[in-house]
């Protein structure tokens, strides 16, 4: 039975090449989308961006055809099907979309017509009609999160780390003996040498006055005074240190070493309760009240006892402002367009992100710029993502082969009891 797909407005919001994705499948596309792809191509978010390239797309598939030979379909390229409008619609009916796939299926018995949406409403409705749906995603789809590598490899006690690194391991994965510890590092022809984690412990080198306090901070820090891994991405729960080693990481690194000029910090600005409305100020204001963790954790790094603090109250405060000059606050929104040099840039809750988003954000990247993204999959506040598709997931998974991108996954978490227990039982 011949195979075809009928393709919502909403398939082409979220991945304007969609229509080169389906390999030898015949693309049908009712003029309902194409009104669908003209409201939305008016602003400057994303979805407008991709409807703009969609029709683009459709533009150039177009370009020299005349109207009588559109009835055979265009063809969409070499191994792929062909692309089909599909103009008469039932008149009056709710759905344009599905009332063109239902006509479709009646007038091509022949046929398996599947309608592929993003909508989850458009798809029930579709099954309701006796009709195949199926969601669309990018690139293909990680069925369960657990399956993302954690950046480490645990060897047997009696194992050589120089031969013992499993064939799946690729560089700045670490190998884990007891309480020893190797990176992976990318050699000249092409071969992974284990060089030896330095110690970050109690008894051994601080980060702006901060030790480790588990073998998985060692290795984090490991990662992040690297100037060689320009991408570092740390998941894990609440409580792990995620913010806190990379805070000390950068300040070390900007403030001491002189590496970076400033330290940016941006994150996805996603409500957890009801929204508090319009914020007035600067950009740098308005990001503000979204940026408590990097507060807290600025005091942490601004005590008496840690980095260049004084040994009293107003040293600290002091300190805290000297270090919040040299932090930079920015929105999310108004990175496009941007190139950074020489920064230390930290993205915050980075599992709020879209995949177009994170591509985005990443490819802002000058040269001298260090990118960490910091994140929770299994804490995602942004309603039409799921740990599977979120642009942390995806970031990780596109970039593990990458000898200058390194990946680590967090477990033990550093807070106090009560926030253990809450994370295990809540």
């Amino acid at each position: 039975m011949h195979r075809a797909c009928l393709l919502d407005t909403s398939v082409l919001l979220h991945d304007p090449a969609a229509l080169f994705r389906f390999q030898a499948q015949d693309i049908y596309l009712p003029l309902a989308v194409l009104h669908g792809l003209d409201a939305a191509r008016h602003g400057n978010s994303e979805e407008a961006r991709n409807a703009l390239q969609a029709s683009r797309f459709l533009d150039q598939q177009l370009a020299g055809i005349a109207p009588e030979a559109l009835a055979d379909g265009l063809p969409l390229g070499e191994g792929l099907g062909r692309l089909y409008f599909l103009t008469d619609t039932e008149a009056g009916h709710p759905s344009p979309v599905l009332a063109a796939a239902r006509t479709l299926a009646q007038t091509h018995p022949d046929m398996r017509l599947t309608v592929v949406a993003r909508d989850i409403n458009l798809r029930i409705q579709a099954s309701v009609l006796g009709l195949e749906a199926s969601d669309h995603e990018s690139e293909a789809r990680l069925d369960d999160p657990d399956l993302l590598p954690d950046g480490m490899h645990t060897l047997t006690a009696d194992a050589d780390p120089a031969s013992a690194a499993p064939t799946t391991a690729t560089a700045n994965e670490f190998l884990v003996r007891g309480g020893q510890s190797w990176r992976l590092q990318p050699t000249d022809d092409a071969k992974l040498r284990p060089a030896p984690v330095a110690d970050y412990g109690p008894s051994g080198e601080s980060v702006w006055g901060i030790h480790a306090r588990n073998q998985q901070q060692a290795l984090a820090l490991d990662l992040l005074l690297d100037p060689d891994v320009d991408l570092v991405t740390l998941l894990g729960p609440a409580g792990t240190g995620k913010t806190l080693l990379t805070l000390a990481a950068g300040l070390a690194q900007t403030l001491e070493a002189s590496r970076y000029d400033e330290i940016l910090m941006t994150r996805a600005t996603v409500a957890i309760g009801e929204d508090i409305g319009y914020l007035p100020g600067t950009e740098e204001e308005k990001m503000s009240p979204w940026m408590g963790a990097l507060m807290d954790n600025l005091e942490v790094l601004s005590a008496p006892a840690k980095g260049a603090g004084g040994g009293n109250r107003w040293g600290q405060a002091a300190t805290q402002d000297y270090l919040q000059s040299r932090i930079r606050i920015r929105s999310l929104n108004f990175m496009r367009g941007r190139t950074l040099l020489n920064r230390f840039m930290v993205l915050d809750e980075a599992q709020n992100l879209t995949p177009q988003q994170m591509r985005t954000l990443i490819t802002r990247a000058g040269p001298g710029t260090k990118i960490v993204c910091l994140g929770n999959i299994a804490q995602i506040d942004t309603p039409w993502l799921t740990p599977t598709t979120s642009g942390l997931t995806y970031l990780v998974r596109r970039f593990r082969d990458w000898p200058h991108s390194g990946h680590l996954t967090l477990t033990r978490g550093e807070r106090s009891r009560l926030a253990a227990y809450a994370s295990d039982v809540l």
